[in-house]
């Protein structure tokens, strides 16, 4: 068996050129994150700066959390899919750091041709380990276990899998076309897993033959996307293109700096763009961090501004574009008053150069706006975000700022948003010590009002 030709057709053809494209105004590599628990916005953003890019890398992450995009081809939840699929200029990368759901990116890819998108450019990084299908089994198990103490847990195998990819139990795409060498391991891999499937949780045990034969039908579907990922990027970047690496979910949920243990299992860090992808540190020039103007949350964990009742029902029917839920699992999501805290906690870790304030328009129903300034801790007010055990006991201090009670969709200036919406901009801003260049008035991708910040360097 060939090694995955066509996957190395794909890269070779792709190596050899970008085609006749006009130049860029800038050409860099930018990174696209959230400042906080997810669920920021930032698929909007993102597709909105593909329109400048060459080429949209997913670094992190699976399906377990997903970007909302609305555009000409319509409404779209995209789990795994860069957001750079609906540009036809575009190579969209799934990168090695990413833990890739075969069944799931190719139906998703099938959903979005089906609504008429033209079939996106597409490489699977060759490193790309697999979500198995005894990840997800263990995902549910490990959930159905710890009942009242769970994770909240997408039940996406994420976890499994990360915990696997660490322990070198995993599987890369490449070893599905080494028939002797994938026989092999996964004879010796399940042994394990179904002493914990027999021992710990008294469930079905996995047949090896069947499970090798679900990779092969893996390796089928994969097989004309696969290439050597990095090594088209190192060359995409030596020759100056721009590029767009597309993070998943935001700081608060980063398994270091998060807030841990109700975080994921990757990095969703800017930082961890460079390893996800491929690409030195260095290259990495422009990093948007995504800031909702409010705050939203799905799942479980520390989140001092959360607000309840029919104050939290009515920011949630208006929210986002058809209410605040769950790009993947529908949950209706909690929600909060924006916090200046959390938030300069995540542009800091994150390394913002920019910061894009989205869904401002959806608080225009307001007279009066609260802001978290500040968490009582222990009967004293810090403005630094503290770890997970001090969060849990945190009362967050607010200042109170007027309303705009205005629908600001379809403004085009910054100059021409209402004056509080304008001082309510320019107070987070203050607060956080980052420059929001860009803010989000709306679903569309030409809903963006862009500005030159007083921050901005």
């Amino acid at each position: 068996m060939m090694y995955y030709s066509e996957g190395f057709r794909i890269s070779n053809l792709a190596l050899s050129g970008f085609g006749e494209k006009s130049q860029k105004e800038v050409e860099m590599v930018k990174a696209v994150v959230g400042a906080n628990w997810g669920d920021e916005g930032k698929g909007k953003i993102t597709d909105m700066l593909a329109d400048q890019a060459d080429v949209v890398i997913r670094f992190q992450g699976g399906a377990n959390a997903g970007h909302t995009i609305v555009n000409d081809y319509g409404k779209f939840a995209l789990h795994t899919l860069p957001s750079g699929v609906f540009h036809q200029s575009i190579t969209n990368i799934i990168g090695n750091g990413v833990a890739l759901n075969i069944p799931v990116i190719m139906n998703e890819l099938k959903s979005i041709t089906d609504q008429g998108v033209p079939a996106p450019n597409l490489l699977i990084s060759d490193r790309c380990q697999i979500v198995m299908p005894y990840h997800i089994l263990f995902d549910q198990y490990e959930e159905e276990r710890l009942a009242g103490k769970s994770f909240g847990s997408t039940k996406s195998g994420i976890a499994p899998f990360y915990s696997d990819k660490y322990a070198k139990v995993g599987f890369q795409v490449n070893e599905l076309f080494d028939e002797d060498l994938l026989k092999e391991k996964v004879e010796r891999v399940i042994v394990q897993k179904n002493i914990l499937l027999k021992h710990l949780y008294n469930k079905p045990l996995i047949d090896a033959n069947a499970l090798l034969n679900t990779l092969h039908s893996y390796r089928d579907m994969v097989e004309p996307y696969v290439a050597d990922t990095a090594l088209f990027i190192q060359k995409a970047v030596d020759e100056g293109k721009t590029i767009l690496l597309e993070g998943q979910l935001g700081t608060m949920k980063d398994p270091d700096h998060g807030i841990y243990p109700m975080v994921t299992s990757s990095s969703t860090l800017a930082a961890y763009g460079a390893i996800g992808a491929g690409i030195a540190p260095y290259d990495i020039q422009q990093i948007v961090v995504v800031n909702k103007a409010y705050s939203s949350a799905v799942g479980a964990g520390a989140f001092v501004s959360e607000i309840f009742g029919d104050e939290a029902d009515e920011l949630r029917r208006r929210g986002g574009d058809g209410g605040e839920y769950g790009a993947t699992t529908g949950r209706p999501r909690r929600m909060g008053w924006y916090d200046c805290v959390a938030s300069k906690y995540g542009c800091r870790l994150q390394g913002a150069t920019d910061v894009a304030l989205t869904v401002l328009d959806v608080l225009g129903y307001l007279d009066e706006i609260p802001v978290c300034v500040g968490y009582e801790v222990n009967g004293e007010v810090t403005t630094d975000f503290p770890v997970t055990h001090l969060l849990e006991k945190s009362k967050p201090v607010y200042k109170t700022l007027p309303g705009w009670k205005q629908d600001i969709r379809g403004i085009k200036t910054y100059e021409e948003l209402p004056e509080n919406c304008r001082n309510y901009i320019e107070f987070i801003e203050k607060e956080i010590g980052y420059p929001i260049t860009m803010v989000s008035n709306g679903p569309s991708r030409s809903d963006i009002i862009y500005r030159k910040s007083p921050l901005s360097k």
